[in-house]
């Protein structure tokens, strides 16, 4: 095996180590009942938010934009129902590494997709879930925290967290205990602004997130949006600052990559998966 993965296996297994998963971590998971894949990525998200079809050349560009054009035209409402219809009401095949992750017990996970996977395999073990919102009126932070205590979800403010359980946070939001969404371009305004302030991290974050490093499994910045929401969320990282798993980075995710301190790995969640299981270390096998 590989010194980087020891090195990435060992600091997960001691929690220095922090996953944050992008789109790519859903890659192989499908609707049984039709065999389609679950949208994730900006592509699929804006196709399947509009019945199957491409929208105009500039609207496909990020998917923050074409739901700003639905919500603009058609309301907000019809930018929520689609998400709940995706990530709530549609049952989707178990990904393998959300499942091998929930079987690690680790301290803290961040998951910058909008689904349900890591919460459903979280649902026999108590943890805190902190979502991300946006242009909340009357609210001083733009996150929510959740108390889940084996059986369901309470809200809770942050001063009474138990920060010894399992953190599991969703900055882009979640439909459940309840639905909560960034997704329209004037939701990341709000939110990246929120974020650079320090409103949209709980204290208890900031304290948990100095010089952590982070694992970057299924997670592209090709686009100035998720690197914006990625640099925030990981401020205050160790240096360096970890490893981000790209088969084949773009000249742009280099050089940010690069900046940022994090070590890419010219390997996919499939090999990642199977090192995992080769390791001698305290682990849990896949």
């Amino acid at each position: 095996m590989s010194t980087t993965f020891e090195n990435i296996f060992s600091g997960l297994s001691d929690g220095s180590v922090v996953p944050y998963l992008g789109a790519g971590a859903l890659d192989g998971v499908i609707d049984p009942a039709t065999g389609k894949a679950i949208p994730a990525d900006s592509d699929s998200l804006i196709i399947a938010m509009n019945n199957g079809q491409p929208m105009a050349p500039k609207l496909m560009f990020e998917f923050p934009r074409a739901a700003m054009n639905v919500e603009l035209k058609r309301g907000r409402s019809a930018v929520n129902k689609f998400l709940d219809a995706t990530y709530r009401d549609t049952q989707w095949s178990t990904s393998a590494l959300h499942a091998w992750l929930a079987q690690q017990k680790l301290p803290y996970l961040i998951d910058a997709n909008r689904d349900t996977q890591l919460q459903k395999q979280y649902a026999s073990t108590p943890h805190t879930l902190i979502v991300g919102i946006a242009r909340l009126a009357g609210k001083e932070y733009r996150f929510k925290i959740f108390k889940y205590d084996g059986t369901s979800y309470s809200a809770i403010e942050q001063e009474a967290v138990d920060t010894s359980l399992p953190i599991l946070f969703k900055p882009l939001g979640t439909p459940l205990p309840e639905s909560n969404y960034i997704a329209s371009d004037a939701d990341f305004v709000d939110y990246i602004t929120e974020l650079m302030g320090g409103f949209a991290i709980p204290s208890f974050v900031k304290r948990l997130r100095q010089n952590k490093r982070y694992l970057l499994l299924g997670m592209r910045l090709n686009r100035d949006t998720d690197r914006m929401v990625f640099s925030d969320i990981i401020f205050g990282a160790d240096k360096p600052a970890g490893w981000a798993l790209i088969p084949h980075p773009t000249d742009k995710e280099k050089r940010y990559l690069g900046k940022m301190g994090i070590e890419i790995v010219n390997a996919d969640i499939a090999e990642f998966l199977t090192a995992a299981q080769n390791w001698n270390g305290s682990l849990a096998a896949a």
